[in-house]
């Protein structure tokens, strides 16, 4: 620890951004906030992460039945938690209210999830999904920058914030998801290919809802020459399947 770190853990000792306890470093949760997220463990479908039933052995690469028939949004997909109250608790704020005291939190979670990541390689970038314009200068950032440079920095890879254009379209949080793959639908567009062709890319956001979002992408990227396209995200709805 740096003469930096313990004066500022004298002057101003470390606590949980949620409910105010002491932690033991800043920005962390303390055990009773950390116990209260749904963490997604295993078993989970080897490709899109999707979580199974703690009592089920399902052998060591389990499909889901979406995956298994190959209609999956991408070639790997992780999230740290399941989105529901809880998550949403941080998530939202940390989205659209300002509150990026919560960004070492999620980034930290969605790290720890890299040690099953399939591909650390010198043709991996790194993508935040993009913001349209407008709702990047309204919003004063991209929360999904906020979590894809951290990633980015432990795989030690570089970062692409310029490559993709996104459209503005209508907010997609009270949409089903058939609505969903309609508003993304053309809304991505491959600016610079000669950054992605012959590259494999890990997106990166919040969330994963519907996996629309995701699925466009992929498209667009694929187009432009990309490899192996794979996501991560802190949080995603889970679903019967």
């Amino acid at each position: 620890m740096t003469l930096f770190a313990k004066i500022l853990d004298f002057m101003l000792p470390p606590t949980c951004p949620i409910c105010g306890a002491e932690t033991s470093e800043h920005g962390m949760l303390c055990h009773e906030c950390w116990d209260k997220f749904n963490w997604i463990g295993h078993p989970k479908c080897s490709v899109c992460g999707y979580p199974f039933p703690a009592d089920l052995d399902l052998g060591p690469r389990p499909l889901c039945p979406v995956c298994a028939i190959g209609a999956n949004e991408l070639d790997w997909i992780r999230s740290a938690c399941v989105y529901d109250d809880w998550s949403k608790s941080i998530m939202l704020p940390f989205k659209h209210a300002g509150k990026i005291k919560y960004q070492k939190i999620m980034a930290r979670a969605m790290i720890s999830l890299l040690r099953e990541f399939p591909d650390i390689s010198s043709d991996l970038v790194v993508i935040p999904v993009p913001l349209a314009y407008r709702r990047l200068w309204k919003r004063g950032y991209n929360q999904a920058t906020l979590l894809a440079r951290p990633i980015a920095k432990h795989l030690g890879v570089r970062t692409d914030y310029n490559s993709i254009w996104r459209k503005h379209k209508p907010n997609m949080g009270h949409m089903t998801a058939r609505q969903r793959a309609e508003n993304v639908r053309g809304v991505f567009k491959v600016i610079k290919p000669e950054n992605i062709r012959g590259k494999n890319i890990l997106l990166v956001d919040d969330v994963m809802t519907s996996g629309g979002t995701f699925k466009a992408l992929r498209r667009v990227l694929k187009r432009a020459g990309a490899n192996k396209v794979y996501g991560i995200t802190f949080c995603r709805t889970v679903r019967a399947i």
